[in-house]
């Protein structure tokens, strides 16, 4: 049994019985040095862009680009202490459909800081002329906007906290500011604001949600933001579950690598990135990365086929029983819902993809949700609903409502949302609503059959849609449905209907 560290990458391969499996950093780390702060270090950031760019190390490029991971959440302590004592080093496991596991040792991060704990370090890291690059996974919750108005939320309490003492602050927005303030009165060139989260032009989005928060603290430095801050859009894409402690305890008995904390996740994956940052920028295309001029087509196509599907299969799926992504995906009723979904009511509001055949990539979603081996939870997929279907699902409805487009899918989904947030499965079990407004939406699903449309008169979740008749009508079928007949037998009756239910 090999330890992940330093030391001990050299004797990797000593005790595994196939040592070619197990792949190394090509690079010596000890030539590394900081070029990116990045926020947010979650298993979807190890699985993409540290991978990305430690590929690009393994060619003996971008050594001036290492990473420099930063905590804010509490829950962050425990991942920062984990990788601290295995020197930043983590193991990457790609779960291929047909039992492969192909395991790599990932080495482009150099440090991981915990803001509550190091604010001041961690804002004069980012203060540092070598730091061109702070990146953000920070979940689609994290910009602080309103689902509905777009606008940034000034009565977050967190962010009136920064406001009030902003050289302490403890959110993204106070930090990155306070970074850039810093950076401005020393002479140093703003660095480049990263996104890499599942939202719709997310470099706009952070723009103006940053912008808004520097306008707030002073109206000069916000107009300085806004003008001389660089927020290219990008869209990401790798299935990513959560780390399992089967997962450890796999890479330990298969592998002979003892890792704390290592990341799990599919064979596919894409990255299509706007190439403004005028610091300067790894070379992510030599690894793969598409470098475009207008992400907009691919963001679309991901977030309202891929995204918006999870959202489709993962409430009907827990409903009729099902627990993994890949259950529900080896379900030709759920199958058939999903490609109806993507077919029907996704794809038209899509403008075409440069270089993509849309249907090809619907059947490789089916593909690559059915992967038996990546275990993705519906659990996981129903967390922090409310952050998602406002991003991922209410703009296909609109769009579609204002063409004339078929919405019954849609508004099912919609419905099973409602119907799970109820918290009782159709066995009588208690679901765990995990959602930053649990308290109020389980508030208003428990109103559901007293008075069914109280869900979606939520016009912080929904905006107007409550006011459009063919939208309520499909919504109330499936509703019903859902309640009368139970999750299968309402697929199975959208199936065969040619309008709702």
């Amino acid at each position: 049994m090999t330890r992940l560290n330093n030391h001990n990458l050299g004797k990797l391969t000593d005790d595994v019985a196939t040592p070619s499996d197990v792949a190394k950093p090509q690079y010596d780390r000890k030539t590394l040095t900081p070029g990116i702060v990045h926020i947010g270090v979650g298993g979807f950031h190890r699985a993409h862009q540290a991978m990305y760019l430690d590929a690009l190390m393994n060619q003996g490029e971008a050594l001036d680009w290492g990473i420099v991971g930063v905590g804010v959440m509490p829950g962050d302590k425990r991942m920062q202490q984990a990788l601290a004592a295995q020197d930043y080093l983590y193991t990457l496991v790609v779960k291929h459909p047909d039992g492969q596991y192909e395991p790599r040792v990932i080495g482009s991060m150099v440090n991981y800081l915990f803001v509550p704990e190091e604010t001041e370090t961690v804002i004069e890291q980012m203060a540092d002329p070598a730091i061109r690059i702070v990146s953000l996974t920070v979940t689609e919750g994290g910009y602080n906007f309103h689902p509905v108005s777009g606008e940034f939320d000034l009565d977050n309490p967190q962010v009136r906290a920064d406001l009030a003492n902003p050289t302490q602050p403890t959110t993204s927005f106070g930090l990155v500011v306070e970074a850039l303030v810093r950076r401005r009165a020393r002479g140093i060139a703003p660095f480049t604001v990263m996104s890499c989260d599942n939202i719709q032009g997310n470099g706009d989005v952070a723009k103006r949600m940053f912008g808004a928060y520097a306008q707030a603290r002073d109206a000069e430095l916000g107009a300085w933001v806004t003008s001389e801050v660089a927020f290219p859009n990008a869209m990401v894409d790798r299935i990513t579950p959560v780390t399992s402690p089967t997962d450890i305890d796999e890479l330990s008995q298969r592998f002979g690598v003892e890792d704390a904390w290592p990341v799990v996740c599919e064979p596919f994956t894409q990255w299509v990135l706007e190439d403004h940052f005028p610091l300067g920028r790894p070379a992510f295309d030599k690894v793969g990365v598409q470098v475009v001029e207008d992400v907009e087509p691919y963001e679309l196509m991901k977030l309202r086929l891929l995204n918006a599907s999870h959202q489709a299969l993962t409430y009907f799926g827990y409903l009729a029983g099902y627990r993994y992504a890949h259950e529900v995906c080896q379900d030709p009723l759920f199958v058939d819902f999903l490609l109806g979904y993507m077919r029907e009511e996704g794809t038209p509001t899509l403008a075409p993809v440069p270089g993509v055949d849309l249907e090809t990539y619907r059947l490789t979603l089916i593909e690559r949700f059915a992967n038996p081996q990546i275990k993705d939870t519906l659990a996981r997929l129903c967390a922090e609903s409310s952050d998602r279907i406002p991003k991922w699902l209410v703009p296909v409805i609109r769009q579609q409502l204002a063409q004339g487009g078929e919405i019954k899918r849609s508004a099912a989904v919609v419905a099973s949302w409602a119907r799970y947030a109820e918290g009782v499965d159709e066995q009588g079990e208690p679901i765990e609503i995990v959602d930053r407004l649990k308290a109020p939406l389980m508030a208003i699903a428990a109103e559901n059959r007293q008075r069914p449309t109280a869900f979606i008169e939520n016009r912080e979740l929904f905006g107007d849609l409550i006011d459009s008749t063919r939208f309520v009508d499909a919504y109330l079928a499936t509703l019903s449905s859902l309640h009368e007949r139970g999750a299968r037998a309402t697929l199975e009756g959208l199936a065969s209907s040619k309008g709702t239910l």
